[in-house]
Parts: structure tokens; C-alpha cells; sequence
């Protein structure tokens, strides 16, 4: 019996059954294609809390809730040839694969769709593979064509600062493409610059949310930063950027907050440290990360930095003493994680401890502590990198870049040297990476270098379900190279934007007459008119943001808040 499953393109329908059929005899040209819909309810996951305990203790809990049943020896993994040419080890690997050179047809298709809506696309990082290589293509072909791109593929943080550049070049709306909080605070950093009139869309109608975002917007997050306010004086509340403007805004109604991301939140804790003394700072709503800064922290001081190395590489005004107070004086919110991090557990560390030890690790800041821990220990001797999405990137693109340089500077025609890169984050990453790799490839002199991507994930990326609405889900047992305990290596929530969404809201703006049906697609306005304790909570959700900003900007902390966190009455 063949299951029929339904998808909105004809080459997902047979990479899907590609997929399927990868260890059977059977053609996917023999199969037939029906139209295919994700129910709402396939996108849902679960998270788990974590009852506070120690660093050691929480460690070895995490890894053993997110591991699952992992035992294949090799991963799979897209090889990026010397040539530029791509090859997938892997049915997940090929999923991934099938649309990073993507069909002409629909690259035309929607560029002239965007040109003729006046539209600018800022995408996140993690948005589908798919979606990704069309707007790659796009990005490639605006450049070329007048030195300038309405298309930008960023971390959370930089799809505002795009948006604006976006708005002051002439387009009339933006496209956002990530979950509802990265739109809502695309919105916010327009309007912040004088474009709230030019409207912000989401791919779809429905709530895209986020678990990690959704953790703090429960009355256990509020419950543990009152608690944190009144056991402490002088208190910082250091939330993650990729979090509601509601948790912002009644966050910073509690206790002065300030926004972080996963790229400067090591700078904002030290240099705050520095400027105020005695400081006790609350950092949520990434378990694993609040964590895994901690042990950034140990690891600098069991590493045995003196005082003139801290102050040399890591912040002028500290020294071991400081740090270990800094150290100390965490408080991290045990009950947040995101889906995607979640599922490198201790399968995935032990594979990748035994059949990987040649591999460069790459780990973003959210994942679990031992995986942080194996690319935290490579880092140290420059075989791996911990830290954001860009920092991965960078990282990636930096060693090839190295490695080429050397390659043709020795001018030899020996064989292939590859190298290896465990991608511990999320797997949309991938599209970015090739992009780069292949750009650096295409401007050297050496043939003998090749980079291979690797996904900590289990290598079978489909699963048939006895469900009525969705007789195929793209992973292991509830999504793409996802794990019986609730992580994913692709994030259900982002693959609710889609190319055909896209197209759907670019086709919309050029027809004119569907303004209430693209209402719906604006993003969340649950604080529009809003006040919390007399002030308006739009203001109260901003103002964490612009205290980054000014961070960014003069590497020092805004006297307002400084004044905020020292005063009595704050």
C-alpha cells in the first residue's frame, strides 16, 4: 500500500518520495504527486522544564532527556566539492540538498513577483531549504544587476537593521520570514526609524511561534524575576533578543532588562559586571545558554588565565577574582529551551566523540552542555566555535578560506584534502554556508580543497504516520531529523514559511483589493495601546532594545539604566 501524502510543488513531491522510498525498490517517477498540506497541528512540540540544580547536575539531565535513538555510525552530510559541485551522503542530507541549486523557473517567477510589489524579503537563517536557494538566486541576480538586493538572509537582530536599509532605498513592504516575534520586532526597529507606515507581512495568518519565546511569556518566568528582584540588589535582567515584545516590555516592568543576542551576550554581562559593582545578573530564556556562558566562564578560569590574559582577551576591566564573582552571581531560568538545540543529546555527542575526532564542531550557544562542551574544548585549540548563527558562518568560511590560501600558496596536485564540520545548530544554516564556501571556491586558484557539512541528526529524514490529516512527516517520528524527544535539526515553527507563502503574499500586494486578507498577516499587535503600570508598554518593550543598541554602539552600559539597576525604587 502506497500512503498518499500531499505537497505544494512538484519537486518537494518527489524529493519527498525520493526520500521515502530511499531503502526500496521502487522509482519515485512511479509515484504520484498529490497536492500536500501540513496540518496546523504537525507543527506543535513539546518542550521540558528543568528543576534548578547545579551546573553538573542539569548537565548530564539535559543530554539524557534530549538524546534519542541514534546508533548509526555516520551522519549524513552535503560535500561541497573543490569545483563548487554538491553531493549528499544521506536521505536527510538530500532533502536538504535538492533545492540549494533551485529550479530557474521559480527563481524567475518570484523575483518578478517582489519587483512588481515593491517588496523587500528579510529571511532568517533558519527559513527552508527551499525557500532559501530561490531567494539566494534572487539575491545573486539583483547584485549583479544594480550592486543592491532587497533579499537579506540574517540572524533575528540584522533582519531589522536590513528592513530599514530596505525602506530608505524605496521599497514599499517587507516580507518577514521567521517566527511572530522576529516580525513583530522587525516592526518595531521600522517604526523606531520612521517607517511604521510601510506594513511588515508574515508568510502566514497562523500564530508561528517559538518554544523557546513562549517559555517566558508564562507566569513562571514573571514569578522567577520578581523572586530574583527582591532576593537581590542591584539587578540586571538579560533577556534573550529572540523573545516577544510583551515579555520585553513586562520584563523590563519588574526589573531593568536589557537585550541580547547570541553574538554579544558575553559582552553585555562582562562589561555590565564592570560597571557596576556587586551586580546579580538574571539571564533568560535559554537554559542551555545561561548554562553554557557559565561554563564559558569555569572553563577561563580552570584553563588558568591570569589576570593579564583576562584583561588582554576576554574585557580590560576584569581579572580572576571578578570573574569568579561574575560567575557566581548568574541566575539562570531553568525552564526555557528551543526545540531545534534540544536535540543534540548524548547519542549524537557520543558519535560524534568517536567517529568525528578529525572534524572541526561548530555549536551554537542554545545547544545542550555536553555538545557546547566538545565544540567549547575544539575552540580553545581552533578546531571548532562556539556562538550565533553568524559566528558559525564566520567560522566556517574563515577555515576554507584559510585552508585554500595555503593550498595555492604550495601549488601542489596531490589528493583532495577535505575538511569536516559538525553543524550544531540548526540545519537551514546550510544554505548560507554553501553560498559562502562555493563564492570562496569560485575565486581561487586551488582544486584540491573540499568542505564537508555534517547534521548530528539521524540519516533516515522521513516518517510515514497514521494520521488522517498528514499521512507523511519529514523527519524521524514528528519532523525533519527530529528526535523522539521533542528536537528537531530544522525547526517545525520557520518551515511554516514556505515559497509558495511568499509568492501567495507578493501576488496579494500587486492585486490591490486584498487588504483585509493581508491584515491578517501583519504581525502580532497584542500591545498596541497598551499600558503596564501607567506607561506605555510598546516603550517598555523598545526601551531593553535600544539599551543593546547603545551597548553595540559605545561598548559601554546606558546611564539610564545603570541608574535603573542602582536605584532603590527600580
Amino acid at each position: 500500500m502506497i500512503t498518499m501524502f500531499r505537497v505544494k510543488s512538484l519537486a518537494r513531491c518527489r524529493s519527498l518520495t525520493r526520500t521515502l522510498f530511499s531503502n526500496k525498490n521502487v522509482e519515485s517517477k512511479e509515484l504520484p504527486c498529490f497536492q500536500y498540506h501540513m496540518a496546523e497541528s504537525q507543527t506543535r512540540t513539546r518542550s521540558i522544564g528543568f528543576p534548578a540544580q547545579s551546573i553538573l547536575s542539569i548537565r548530564y539531565f539535559s543530554a539524557s532527556a534530549a538524546a534519542y535513538n541514534q546508533t548509526v555510525d555516520v551522519f549524513p552530510s552535503i560535500v561541497i566539492g573543490s569545483d563548487g559541485a554538491l553531493s549528499a551522503q544521506g536521505p536527510f542530507a538530500e532533502s536538504q540538498a535538492q533545492y540549494l541549486q533551485p529550479d530557474e523557473e521559480a527563481v524567475k517567477s518570484l523575483a518578478e513577483s517582489l519587483k512588481r510589489a515593491n517588496m523587500g524579503v528579510v529571511a532568517h537563517y533558519y527559513m527552508d531549504v527551499e525557500l532559501q536557494g530561490v531567494l539566494t538566486s534572487i539575491q545573486k541576480q539583483q547584485l549583479k544587476e544594480t550592486n543592491a538586493s532587497r533579499i537579506a538572509i540574517a540572524d533575528s537582530l540584522a533582519m531589522g537593521d536590513f528592513a530599514v536599509k530596505m525602506c530608505q532605498e524605496g521599497a514599499t513592504s517587507i516580507a518577514c520570514l521567521g517566527v511572530d516575534f522576529m516580525s513583530e520586532s522587525v516592526a518595531t526597529i521600522m517604526a523606531r526609524n520612521g517607517f511604521g507606515h510601510i506594513p511588515v507581512y508574515r508568510a502566514t495568518s497562523k500564530h508561528i511561534g517559538c518554544s523557546l519565546a513562549e517559555s517566558a511569556e508564562k507566569d513562571s518566568y514573571r514569578a522567577w524575576l520578581q523572586k530574583g528582584k527582591e532576593s537581590n540588589d542591584n539587578v540586571l535582567h538579560v533577556v534573550y533578543i529572540n523573545t516577544s515584545l510583551e515579555t520585553k516590555a513586562v520584563s523590563n516592568s519588574i526589573v531593568p532588562t536589557i537585550t541580547c543576542t547570541s553574538s554579544n551576550v558575553m559582552g553585555t554581562i562582562l562589561q555590565a559586571a564592570a560597571e557596576v559593582p556587586n551586580i546579580t545578573i538574571l539571564y533568560g530564556p535559554d537554559t542551555y545558554m545561561g548554562h553554557n556562558l557559565v561554563t564559558m566562564f569555569s572553563a577561563i578560569l580552570d584553563a588558568g588565565w591570569d589576570d593579564e590574559k583576562i584583561a588582554r582577551d576576554l574585557h580590560p576591566k576584569h581579572n580572576r577574582q571578578s570573574i569568579q564573582k561574575l560567575k557566581d552571581n548568574i541566575n539562570v531560568f531553568p525552564h526555557g529551551n528551543c526545540v531545534v538545540h534540544h536535540m543534540f543529546g548524548n547519542e549524537v555527542v557520543n558519535t560524534v566523540r568517536e567517529n568525528y575526532t578529525d572534524a572541526f564542531v561548530t555549536a551554537h550557544l542554545e545547544v545542550p552542555g555536553e555538545m557546547f562542551e566538545i565544540a567549547m574544548e575544539k575552540s580553545l585549540h581552533g578546531q571548532g566555535v562556539v556562538g550565533s548563527t553568524s559566528d558559525i558562518l564566520k567560522f566556517i568560511s574563515t577555515k576554507v578560506a584559510s585552508v585554500v590560501k595555503e593550498e595555492e600558496k604550495m601549488h601542489t596536485n596531490e589528493s583532495k584534502r577535505r575538511l569536516k564540520f559538525i553543524l550544531g545548530t540548526e540545519a537551514g544554516m546550510v544554505t548560507s554556508i554553501v553560498k559562502s564556501v562555493q563564492d570562496i571556491l569560485s575565486t581561487s586558484g586551488s582544486n584540491n580543497v573540499e568542505t564537508e557539512i555534517v547534521f548530528p541528526v539521524s540519516s533516515e529524514a522521513i516518517t510515514g504516520v497514521n494520521d488522517d490529516q498528514m499521512a507523511v512527516v519529514p523527519g524521524v517520528s514528528g519532523g525533519e531529523g527530529c528526535s523522539t524527544a521533542g528536537g528537531c535539526a530544522t525547526c517545525p515553527f520557520m518551515k511554516m514559511n514556505d515559497l509558495d507563502a511568499l509568492s501567495d503574499i507578493a501576488d496579494m500586494v500587486i492585486r490591490k483589493g486584498d487588504e483585509v486578507k493581508l491584515k491578517s498577516h501583519l504581525p502580532p499587535q497584542r500591545l498596541l495601546g497598551m499600558k503596564i503600570d501607567g506607561k506605555d508598554a510598546i516603550d517598555l518593550g523598545s526601551e531593553p532594545i535600544i539599551f543593546m543598541r547603545h551597548f553595540m554602539k559605545e561598548k559601554s552600559m546606558p546611564t539610564t539604566l545603570v541608574q535603573k539597576i542602582t536605584s532603590k525604587c527600580s
